[in-house]
């Protein structure tokens, strides 16, 4: 089971599920009705034979899988359910919504014993036992972006029920950004008309290879937004909008251009960016990034905002609207003289007062409409809206500011909840960049250490998030999501004394199972080859070793790109110079191949040597520690992948290198990366200085003083 019940009590032989159960409620609330009809749908998707008949009323005698409510009691606060499981019987207590919980519970239980079943589905065995449980944190969300890529009603629908069956209960839909416009607001047509479509979309990582030049778009109508937001309801999912603010305001810049603080200006572009079509006026974004277009802080912006949010608030029972608020580029208030004008007549610190005051603004008057905002946390610059929540994502640090100010939080910080981030470090499509583990998502603590019990308490949950600049359909969704997504569930979910990795690590085979049974596409980068570089005893060249989580693969040695003749692996490889391709491959007794790495290695008179560090890297980018530099491994794609760049933040990197002799030295090269938009900037500084040997016999330098020299910096 997923997420991990609070309390499993096992008992002795099973209960024989057959035609002869009905499914009985005790009372005629409209919840109680609605959770039995989703039972016996869930039951009959399965083309089970035992399509059951619901009756309210208490079971006499007759087998039956029975839901009663609690109706009102303290459990009911907590969303606690209690599932009985005897031999004639099956009993779910509950609230209407916690009941909801206890059927995916049951749900598990039927589809992980599916093999038990009889001829032609009739009967089916399951353990007898008893459950107690309840969830960890109030807030268990997953994000979607359908700005970025747009997926349709019938996807979406399918991606609430994924959050059900795992416990979610927030599904955060990003209704807005640079790339498009999803949601139809009829005072304003232009918005979809022109804001909700792309004239092409960049090939390939940013800043791209390409242009497809393809017409690219859509959104949702309002009714479609109600038939989503109760179809979220009936699974007792409430939906946040996210309508961004101020920055990420591109799409809809393009179709009002006197949102932004210099309407005539053309939309800035770099000459670089692959483009389709014109490049005049104002232009829904095509690629990824930040941009400098922002929302003016004007009475003409203020009230389209307000108009906008008195359409959307409606359509959502949510008590949080979503403002976004991140990565505001704050260039055109800068130079803009009304902003200028704004900030001194309002007594405003700066830019980041602006945007304070920008969003209290907004904060005001969506509270005056009985609803909160939530935001990115760099809603926090400037001063925080006095009710207003925060998404941690950069981090947890707003986080624990937020928390520290007595503000609500949810915690998503990119490290631990970027599910668009790559799951395999044998990158087998384009992705973001980054790596996220199945095994790291599931370590996560959304409490940090920092508060104390009391500040805890302002920590509402955490959040999945997926974004979609690398998503195009709705199979490269499923793929990201499953089944880290799981593994996130029983963090939000679980006891903490309860969760155990080496568990969960026991189970996934089982979650595998029940997802190639439902049809689910999903990543099985845990068994994936894993391959580390490692220093050698004397440091002279550098050791390959691979592994893998796969129980029945071996691994098996391709020497270079121009052999296909496989040899035995034999741990480790010791590797003393250039090598161009070589392979190692997981295969299975069949002789197929289940993952595959290749690898080529660049030695210089650095490789593989003995190297210190002053300043440990940042923990968004820590390689695979000081030894990544002179590993002889280097990045080819220009991707910040996990394990081949250190990145420093605040802190110098700072090495020393033993080259273990004397050398010759003509040439330093050291290669760095710079993609602005994700915040990875060139050093400012590069200093190399040579240190030579001491003959403390002779008491005599072997070379001549330390000087400093130039370096190359390859980017």
């Amino acid at each position: 089971i997923v997420p991990l019940p609070a309390e499993v009590k096992m008992g002795k032989g099973n209960c024989i599920l057959s035609n002869k159960f009905i499914i009985r409620y005790d009372s005629e609330g409209e919840g109680e009705i609605q959770n039995a009809i989703y039972l016996q749908n869930e039951l009959k998707r399965w083309k089970l034979k035992c399509q059951l008949r619901t009756i309210q009323g208490l079971s006499h005698g007759q087998p039956s899988i029975t839901l009663i409510n609690y109706h009102g009691k303290d459990d009911d606060a907590l969303n606690k359910y209690e599932l009985d499981i005897s031999k004639n019987s099956i009993i779910i207590y509950g609230s209407k919504k916690s009941l909801f919980s206890g059927i995916q519970t049951l749900l598990q239980l039927l589809s992980s014993n599916n093999k038990k079943l009889e001829i032609k589905g009739i009967k089916l065995e399951i353990p007898q036992l008893k459950i107690k449980d309840y969830p960890r944190f109030a807030y268990r969300g997953m994000h979607l972006d359908v700005a970025r890529h747009f997926f349709p009603v019938a996807f979406i629908k399918k991606y609430i029920d994924y959050l059900a069956a795992y416990k979610f209960n927030t599904f955060h839909w990003h209704l807005t950004d640079d790339q498009g416009w999803r949601i139809e607001i009829k005072k304003y047509p232009l918005l979809t008309q022109v804001g909700a479509f792309r004239n092409g979309t960049i090939t390939g990582r940013y800043p791209g290879k390409g242009n497809d030049s393809i017409r690219y778009g859509g959104f949702y109508t309002q009714q479609q937004i109600k038939e989503v937001v109760q179809y979220a309801a009936e699974r007792y999912i409430d939906v946040l909008p996210e309508i961004e603010m101020p920055g990420h305001a591109s799409a809809a810049i393009a179709a009002y251009p006197q949102l932004s603080c210099f309407p005539e200006e053309d939309t800035k572009i770099l000459s670089s960016t692959p483009w389709a079509g014109s490049r005049k006026g104002k232009q829904v974004q095509q690629t990824w990034g930040v941009f400098e277009d922002v929302f003016a802080p004007t009475e003409y912006t203020f009230n389209f905002l307000q108009n906008v949010l008195d359409e959307v608030m409606p359509l959502f029972p949510s008590k949080y609207i979503h403002i976004g608020g991140d990565e505001c580029p704050k260039e055109s208030w800068k130079r803009s003289p009304f902003c200028q004008q704004l900030i001194a007549a309002n007594n405003l610190k700066d830019e980041h007062g602006l945007q304070s005051y920008f969003i209290q603004r907004i904060e005001k008057y969506i509270n005056n409409k009985g609803k909160k905002i939530i935001g990115w946390d760099e809603i926090l610059e400037g001063g925080l809206a006095p009710n207003a929540a925060v998404m941690s994502w950069r981090g947890e640090e707003g986080g624990i500011e937020a928390a520290k100010q007595k503000h609500d939080v949810v915690m998503t910080p990119g490290s631990h909840c970027y599910l668009d981030h790559s799951q395999s470090k044998n990158e087998d499509s384009v992705t973001i960049g980054g790596y996220l583990p199945l095994e790291k998502v599931y370590s996560y603590e959304p409490i940090p250490a920092a508060l104390s019990a009391q500040q805890a308490g302002y920590v509402l949950g955490a959040q999945g998030n997926v974004w979609t600049e690398y998503i195009k359909n709705s199979s490269k969704v499923e793929y990201m999501i499953f089944p880290r997504m799981i593994a996130l569930s029983e963090v939000l979910w679980s006891p903490k004394e309860k969760r155990n990795w080496k568990d969960f690590e026991k189970r996934l085979p089982t979650i595998f199972e029940r997802l190639e049974k439902e049809k689910i596409n999903y990543s099985k980068a845990y068994y994936d080859l894993q391959a580390t570089v490692m220093p050698t005893k004397n440091y002279d060249g550098v050791l390959w070793k691979a592994e893998s989580n796969s129980k029945i693969g071996k691994i098996k040695l391709i020497p270079s790109y121009i052999s296909s003749v496989l040899t035995d692996y034999i741990d480790p490889i010791m590797i003393k110079g250039n090598i161009n391709g070589m392979s190692l491959v997981l295969i299975d007794e069949d002789q197929r191949r289940l993952s595959h790495i290749i690898q080529s290695f660049s030695f210089n008179k650095a490789t593989g040597k003995k190297i210190t560090i002053a300043n440990q890297p940042s923990p968004n980018y820590p390689g695979d520690g000081a030894f990544t530099l002179v590993n002889g491994v280097q990045n080819e794609k220009g991707l910040a992948k996990g394990s081949e760049f250190l990145g420093f933040l605040g802190k110098d990197l700072d090495v020393t290198i033993d080259l273990g002799a004397v050398m010759d030295i003509k040439k330093v090269t050291l290669h760095t990366l710079q993609q602005n938009g994700s915040w990875i900037y060139l050093p400012s500084k590069v200093e190399v200085t040579y240190m030579y040997a001491i003959d403390t016999g002779k008491n005599a330098l072997l070379g001549p003083p330390d000087k400093m020299l130039s370096v190359d910096v390859a980017q």
